[in-house]
């Protein structure tokens, strides 16, 4: 085994691989196994990176050969490349298109390369009893099948087709209608190309993955216009549902009577509709039905929209699972999920199709500069009492809601007196004393949604330059001056929502493109252990956060 000292990489047979963080490389190496690879650990020194199968067959899904994987960690590692893992690479992204699921005349039909892989996946009860006769395909089954080939480590490739839906004329205009010069910027134009993939099979489900302030709801215009299809548009609350309707009357020559609001408030059912996943998982009890799931058959929709797809609920999975012959398009700033169900989104939505770095977006100038800061703060004596004596979970909210973090948010208002600052927080009650002591206004689920979109737009207009927000505003709100983010409390060991609160001031600034990002922590607890999983996903992006002492603020 050939030793190279000079490298700053080691690929290990249990597939993880380590990188050194203090090397000149590790930049370079980080950034070209960011595609096929995931980051587990990053503490200071080596940071910890994972091979899976899903990682690899996205790798597959989005262009990438076996032989680019093997040759780019062979091109950073110290040891050489295993060849057990040279093997496991090749065997495992060749399994993507090893299956596909083809159309036959009216009839959906599973072929395959290799007829015996087949003959054995038939001898599975879960897999035959989802076909009429051999590999033809129950109407229904679509999803199912996808869904049962994955969990046995085959991912089929779907090419049976789509249906074109219900006909629907849109184009992007060329101005805006507050009279702005507007095209697709090309990383944009290049993700919903990759997305149409011309029209073919092989396109029409997929995942995109861009950064937060990059103009996913762009890109979505971008992909109806191409496809001139009645789309249904699902998002994560009613305030997104306005910015989406904004965009489409701001940005589309469509007419206004064609674009409809599918909420708690309004349920108008148009061409272009924009609903909630709430409303839809909505249910008068827990016996009772999902009664707005009907959206997904009362028009002849061409086209769904998953906004946030990491958010997707498990109800809209199943209908996903049932309308496979329909184009579906997620858009997300993260294919991590909480729950888990990464494979759910690979299979029923699609796999990742596009993706741009966030390193990459900000070295262009398409979004803002961050400097992300944790600041660690001591306890009092009797909250210190407290913590000690406390469950587990218990622990975690009071470290959260350390009362020192007022202190320390009064000194970082000062030194960004001129910014416009977001504060934002977990626990409802650490938002309402922050807010009474620093006399800002609160945007909480418990303020009506005519009174958020109030704020936000004074926000958007310098009236007020400071807000504090709680999760409501963790998605799909556009804040585009907002340039500085405090973060005081959050949800446990949460990648996704760490991604989503810097993605609030991402948005490219006109003068400075700056922006700051301060999560403050308190020290030695678990809100310091659960703080070093939630900055997992930006650190791979290439953000690391300076730890600062309270102690050392100025």
């Amino acid at each position: 085994m050939s030793y190279r000292p000079d490298l700053p990489m080691i690929v290990q047979s249990d597939r993880t691989i380590l990188l050194e963080t203090q090397h000149p490389l590790f930049n370079e190496a980080r950034q070209a196994i960011h595609g096929f690879a995931e980051l587990i650990k990053s503490p200071e020194y080596i940071h910890t990176y994972r091979i899976t199968p899903l990682s690899l067959w996205n790798a597959a899904a989005s262009g990438m050969e076996p032989e680019q994987v093997s040759e780019t960690l062979g091109t950073y590692s110290k040891y050489g490349v295993p060849p057990t893992i040279v093997k496991e690479i090749s065997e495992t992204m060749r399994k993507y298109g090893l299956i596909k699921l083809e159309r036959s005349g009216d009839t959906l039909v599973l072929t395959s390369r290799d007829p015996l892989l087949l003959a054995e996946l038939f001898s599975y009860k879960s897999i035959a009893e989802r076909f009429d006769e051999p590999y033809r395909l129950k109407p229904y089954a679509r999803g199912l099948i996808k869904q049962e080939l994955i969990r046995l480590g085959y991912p089929v490739q779907d090419v049976a087709g789509y249906n074109s839906g219900e006909a629907c004329p849109i184009h992007l205009r060329e101005v805006s209608s507050q009279g702005r010069s507007f095209s697709l910027r090309p990383y944009q134009q290049e993700a919903v190309s990759a997305f149409y993939s011309g029209g073919e099979a092989i396109g029409g489900s997929g995942v995109l993955v861009l950064p937060c302030g990059a103009g996913k709801t762009v890109i979505g215009l971008g992909a109806i216009c191409q496809l001139q299809t009645a789309t249904l548009i699902l998002t994560t609350n009613t305030t997104s549902v306005r910015q989406w309707i904004q965009e489409l009357l701001d940005k589309t020559g469509i007419d206004p009577n064609m674009v409809g609001e599918y909420t708690g408030d309004c349920k108008d059912v148009k061409p272009i509709t924009v609903a909630t996943y709430q409303i839809l998982t909505y249910r008068p009890t827990s016996e009772d039905e999902f009664p707005h799931m009907r959206l997904f058959s009362e028009r002849d929709w061409g086209l769904i929209i998953y906004d946030e797809v990491h958010l997707l609920p498990a109800p809209v999975f199943r209908v996903t699972s049932g309308i496979q012959a329909t184009r579906r398009l997620g858009l997300t700033a993260t294919l991590v999920r909480e729950d888990g169900r990464e494979e759910d989104v690979f299979t029923l939505i699609g796999p990742k199709k596009y993706e741009i770095p966030w390193k990459t977006m900000e070295e262009q100038g398409w979004i803002a500069e961050a400097h992300c800061q944790e600041i660690r703060l001591p306890f009092e004596a009797k909250w210190r009492e407290a913590y000690a004596h406390a469950s587990a979970r218990q622990k975690f909210r009071i470290a959260a809601e350390n009362p020192r973090k007022l202190e320390v948010v009064r000194k970082l208002l000062e030194r960004h007196a001129r910014d416009r600052v977001l504060i934002i927080g977990q626990y409802v009650d650490q938002l309402d004393q922050m807010a009474d002591a620093l006399q800002l206004p609160l945007i909480t689920g418990k303020v009506p949604e005519k009174e958020r979109e109030a704020l936000y737009n004074q926000f958007k207009k310098g009236e007020i330059t400071r807000l504090i927000v709680s999760k409501v505003a963790n998605f799909a709100v556009d804040l585009p001056d907002a340039n500085v983010a405090i973060q005081i409390s959050g949800t446990y060991g949460s990648r996704q929502e760490e991604a989503q609160r810097l993605g609030r001031i991402l948005r490219p600034k006109t003068d400075d493109n700056k922006a700051h990002f301060y999560t403050l922590v308190t020290r030695d607890t678990r809100e310091q252990e659960f703080s070093l999983h939630r900055q997992l996903f930006l650190v791979e992006q290439g953000y690391p956060y300076d730890i600062i002492e309270m102690e050392s603020l100025v």
